[in-house]
């Protein structure tokens, strides 16, 4: 195998949303490997390279890239971020109703109410398509008592996101090629933190969506991505 594949998802969502990725990635004969948060049923798990490829490529939805171990980045020959950011949270005025929102779900963790409020975030996440678009998430079967602790702390991490993940900055400066793909009908990122990320990363090439919403589920996307990489490799 001389291309990989490594991702990650992101808050409020598990390794199985990489499906579809992985069957289209495995007809051109590359691998991927997803790591797993745990917040449902699934075991927490850190993916890591094989060794053998040649190309190595970190995919990483919204907090997913913030998620993966610093080294990752390291031997990363190529970049994808799903509507991402760098800070989640605009500063001053412009941030307090989002800090205000992600303490009212954080506090409703605590009280156990994860599932509702997990619902009603991936509602939003998917629009502006139904929810029932999603792949299945850490909501089947349910959430767990250790699988809403991770939640509250990776929301938490969320919350406190200041600049670029821990090595990516640098697989930058060593001009490792970068692909923002950005959903202009995100209903999670706001423009600010969109905003935000492209200018850290003034060399990557953005992918703008009109219609696709947080969760990217627009026709096409996962193809289009792909093909970006194979052009890479040319």
């Amino acid at each position: 195998m001389t291309v990989q594949l490594l991702a990650m998802h992101g808050w409020g969502g598990d390794s199985r949303a990489w499906a579809p990725w992985a069957g289209q990635a495995e007809r051109r004969g590359w691998g991927l490997v997803a790591g797993e948060r745990g917040y449902g049923a699934l075991p927490p798990q850190q993916p890591s390279w094989d060794g053998r490829s040649r190309h190595r490529v970190l995919l990483g939805h919204s907090l997913g890239p913030h998620l993966l171990e610093p080294q990752l980045w390291g031997e990363a020959t190529a970049v994808v971020l799903l509507a991402s950011f760098a800070a989640f949270v605009p500063e001053g005025r412009a941030g307090r109703p989002l800090r205000a929102a992600l303490a009212t779900m954080a506090a409703q963790l605590r009280e156990g109410e994860g599932e509702a409020m997990l619902r009603r975030f991936l509602e939003r996440v998917a629009a502006p398509f139904p929810g029932d678009h999603l792949p299945p998430g850490p909501l089947q079967p349910g959430l767990s008592p250790q699988g809403s602790a991770r939640l509250l702390t990776d929301l938490e991490r969320l919350a406190a996101t200041e600049g670029l993940p821990e090595g990516l900055a640098a697989a930058a400066a060593r001009r490792v090629p970068v692909l923002i793909v950005e959903a202009e009908d995100d209903q999670i990122v706001c423009p600010a933190s969109r905003e935000q990320l492209k200018a850290l990363l003034p060399e990557a090439t953005v992918m703008p969506l009109p219609r696709g919403g947080h969760g990217l589920l627009g026709a096409g996307v996962t193809t289009a991505v792909l093909n970006w990489i194979a052009d890479g490799l040319a």
